[in-house]
């Protein structure tokens, strides 16, 4: 699509009008995001559009779209999706004993004893790959937790959560009881290590360049919905 509007404006309600005409999700629902912060977050991003529209440089618009669109109809199905992660969560799955263990056990255990914590949980930690099934308990609870949660809150965390491994660091995140750059560091221990014992990879480097750039756009979205 060619850019067509000049003027970009946010309404009363929030919503974003293009030359006084409402900007609207692609099944056509108004795109209303109620919290100022965000609209003119959403805002920017179309003041920012060139000759073309290029929906990978509107990372704001896009979840603001998947909030309304996709999770506000059914909420709790869509929560339930990202709760499935509880069950095999990054930060549960260790190496063997030695230095890279000693390194995930400094990154992760604080997360899990916070989760223990707050929601009042434990966790099988295991040492290699191979699948462990998780207390029943411990699953419940976090999806509650997860449902709890608004649709606009659900919209970022699902690519947070994907794009770390752990649904605990995105709990984490939400609930600000970890900062954003430490959890990306955390979900990314082993790769670290990886690359300092054997160089980093170029194709590695630019697909985690690319992940890190939606991470930092989902963040941002919780940030300013919260501001």
């Amino acid at each position: 699509m060619k850019r067509f509007w000049q003027d970009v404006a946010v309404t009363a309600e929030g919503g974003i009008a293009l030359d006084g005409r409402p900007v609207r999700t692609p099944g056509r629902l108004a795109l209303v995001a109620p919290f100022p912060a965000l609209a003119e977050g959403i805002a920017a991003e179309w003041r920012a559009v060139g000759e073309d529209v290029d929906p990978r440089a509107m990372p704001l618009t896009g979840l603001a779209n998947a909030a309304i669109e996709r999770i506000a109809p059914d909420a709790p199905t869509f929560a339930g999706g990202i709760a499935v992660y509880g069950g095999s969560d990054l930060l549960c799955y260790r190496a063997e004993p030695g230095p890279l263990a000693e390194r995930q056990a400094a990154a992760w255990d604080p997360v899990l004893e916070w989760a223990r914590d707050r929601h009042g949980v434990d966790f099988v930690v295991t040492g290699g790959v191979m699948p462990v099934e998780q207390p029943p308990r411990t699953l419940a609870r976090l999806r509650e937790a997860v449902v709890a949660l608004s649709p606009w809150e659900l919209a970022p965390l699902s690519p947070i959560v994907s794009l770390t491994g752990s649904l605990l660091l995105g709990l984490a995140i939400v609930e600000r009881a970890i900062d954003a750059d430490s959890a990306w560091a955390a979900a990314h221990v082993d790769e670290d290590w990886q690359a300092e014992q054997w160089g980093e990879d170029s194709l590695a480097a630019e697909t985690r360049a690319a992940h890190a750039a939606d991470y930092r756009a989902a963040v941002r979205f919780l940030d300013l919905i919260r501001a």
